[in-house]
C-alpha cells in the first residue's frame, strides 16, 4: 500500500459504514460490468493482481478522493491496458458508436484475442482462482506464539514507493504469530515485475492499543497477514 490507499486507521475519514444485510451486490448495473471486464482483462494473462493493486495505488490523489470503488478498478485497468500496449489511450476514447479512435486498427484482430475468457469458461476460471503459494528456498523463521515486531521503517525495499502489504499504521508494531501460512508470492516484488520472491506469509496478531493511540475498544485485535521480510524477532 502506498500515498493515498495507505488509509488505515487514519482520522478525519468517518466510520465505516457496512451496507445493510439485504443490499445487492452491487449498487449500479455498472458495477458488475466493471468487475467482469477487470476479470477478464485480467485473464489475458499480462498482469498478476500485484501489479493491479499497485495501478490503483498509483492514481493521482485528486482521482483517488473522489472516485467510487469501481471508479478506482475502472481507472486502474485503463492505466495497466495502455502500460501493457494491450490497448492504446486512443482505443479508450472510442465512443460506443464508433466515434474516435476507429479504423483499420480497431477492427483487425487483437494479438491477445485467442486468449479472451468466453462464456462459458467464466465460473471455472473463478473457481480456480489465482493461487499465491509457491515453494521457496527462504526458511520459515517463526512459529505461532513468537513475538514479532514490524520492521521500521516500513515501505518497499525494493522499488523506491513501490507497492507492498505492510499497511503504516502497523509499522514498528509489536505483535504475535498466531498462524503459518505456508510460503507465497512476495507482492513487494511481483507488482514491479521482479520476480515472485515467495518467502513465508504468517498471520499476526496486534492489539488495538499497540496500533492506535486512543483505540475504541482497546481489548481488540487486528490480525493482519504479513510477509518474512516485514518483521523482525523480539
Amino acid at each position: 500500500m502506498t500515498r493515498m490507499h495507505d488509509m488505515g486507521g487514519r482520522f478525519g475519514d468517518g466510520p465505516v459504514q457496512p451496507d445493510a444485510e439485504d443490499a445487492p451486490v452491487f449498487a449500479e448495473d455498472w458495477h458488475g460490468r466493471a468487475l467482469a471486464v477487470t476479470l477478464a482483462a485480467g485473464a489475458l494473462g499480462q498482469w498478476n493482481i500485484d501489479t493491479s493493486r499497485h495501478a490503483r495505488e498509483r492514481l493521482a490523489p485528486k482521482d483517488y478522493a473522489r472516485f467510487s470503488y469501481y471508479e478506482k478498478w475502472l481507472a486502474g485497468l485503463a492505466t495497466l491496458l495502455v502500460e501493457k500496449q494491450v490497448l492504446r489511450a486512443e482505443d479508450l476514447a472510442q465512443t460506443a458508436d464508433g466515434g474516435e479512435g476507429t479504423g483499420a486498427a480497431a477492427v483487425a484482430p487483437h494479438p491477445l484475442a485467442a486468449r479472451a475468457l468466453k462464456a462459458a469458461d467464466v465460473a471455472a476460471a473463478l473457481a480456480k482462482g489465482g493461487p499465491a503459494d509457491r515453494p521457496s528456498e527462504v526458511a520459515i523463521a517463526f512459529a505461532p506464539g513468537d513475538a514479532v515486531r514490524c520492521r521500521r521503517p516500513g515501505g518497499n525495499r525494493l522499488v523506491d514507493g513501490g507497492h507492498t502489504r505492510l499497511p503504516s499504521y502497523a509499522v514498528g508494531a509489536l505483535g504475535r504469530i498466531v498462524r503459518v501460512h505456508g510460503t507465497h508470492v512476495l507482492p513487494d516484488s511481483a507488482a514491479h515485475g521482479l520476480g515472485e520472491a515467495p518467502e513465508p506469509l504468517y498471520a499476526v496478531a496486534f492489539a488495538a492499543s499497540e496500533l492506535w493511540s486512543a483505540p475504541e475498544h482497546p481489548g481488540d485485535e487486528v490480525v493482519l497477514d504479513l510477509w518474512q521480510s516485514y518483521l523482525e524477532s523480539v
